[in-house]
């Protein structure tokens, strides 16, 4: 049975005001907290049991799913705390979620509809949201490549539009197999350098080691809250939507078939 891993232990330092008494996944959107949306979309996607991963503010994030912590969540980056479900990703199968994303229960269904034993999302239609989120796309967007389904590049700085062929989501599956592929890269780094590792540095060091990763393309349907201003954005595009009637192309809010 496949479950859900929430990895939810930082600060979210660019959130500002908004996290300064509460975790980040607890930031609200469209009616609902970022943890609501996710636990709302796994469950409906049928992973009934999820656990979330804790470290800032901690004793905050309750409910009603399982909780592990990372109590050195202020010195390490989030493949520590993906390693605070090891566990958990030993029993069998999980998808993994950011905390701070939104998506839809269709993008999670296609994650484990696809075959791989690591396997990542990516917006095809990411265009639309970084320009909603940033003046200059290209100033935060990062390289993608997946020809034929498998991950070929990611996170290198593009040169130009040609160089994006989607963006990575943050959400991801795990085979046991396919934790056991990145424990064994992850027991052999010095603890510094596992402390300063982030998800897409990890996956660029697996490809490095030719290790398969399966791209799951999908177009819209969510979108990262990383700053008070992606909020304020978001507010804005959802508003905009309702009163006009027209969808918005990255509105997370209802299930659609992805394109």
């Amino acid at each position: 049975m496949t479950q859900g891993i929430i990895l939810a232990a930082g600060r979210g330092s660019r959130m500002r005001a908004q996290t300064e008494d509460k975790p980040k996944c607890r930031v609200g959107i469209a009616g609902q907290t970022l943890l609501d949306w996710q636990l709302a979309a796994l469950r409906a996607a049928g992973l009934a049991n999820v656990l979330v991963v804790r470290g800032y503010l901690a004793e905050r994030l309750q409910g009603d799913f399982d909780t592990v912590d990372n109590p050195r969540w202020s010195q390490s980056n989030m493949v520590v705390t993906l390693t605070c479900a090891a566990e958990r990703l030993a029993q069998g199968p999980c998808v993994v979620s950011y905390s701070d994303i939104v998506y839809r229960a269709e993008h999670v269904q296609k994650l484990l509809a696809a075959e791989g034993d690591i396997r990542i999302t990516y917006d095809l239609d990411w265009e639309a949201l970084w320009s909603l989120r940033f003046p200059d796309p290209l100033a935060d967007a990062e390289t993608f490549d997946a020809p034929g389904g498998r991950l070929r590049e990611i996170g290198n700085r593009p040169t130009s539009r040609a160089d994006i062929k989607g963006q990575y989501m943050g959400l991801l599956y795990f085979s046991p197999q396919g934790w056991d592929v990145v424990r064994e890269h992850l027991d052999s780094l010095p603890e510094a350098e596992l402390d300063r590792l982030d998800m897409t540095a990890l996956l660029k060091r697996l490809l490095a080691q030719d290790v398969a990763i399966t791209a799951v393309p999908v177009r819209g349907g969510w979108c990262e809250v990383d700053s008070e201003s992606d909020l304020a954005a978001y507010q804005d595009a959802l508003s905009r939507a309702d009163a006009s009637g027209r969808a918005w192309t990255h509105d997370f809010r209802t299930d659609g078939e992805t394109r």
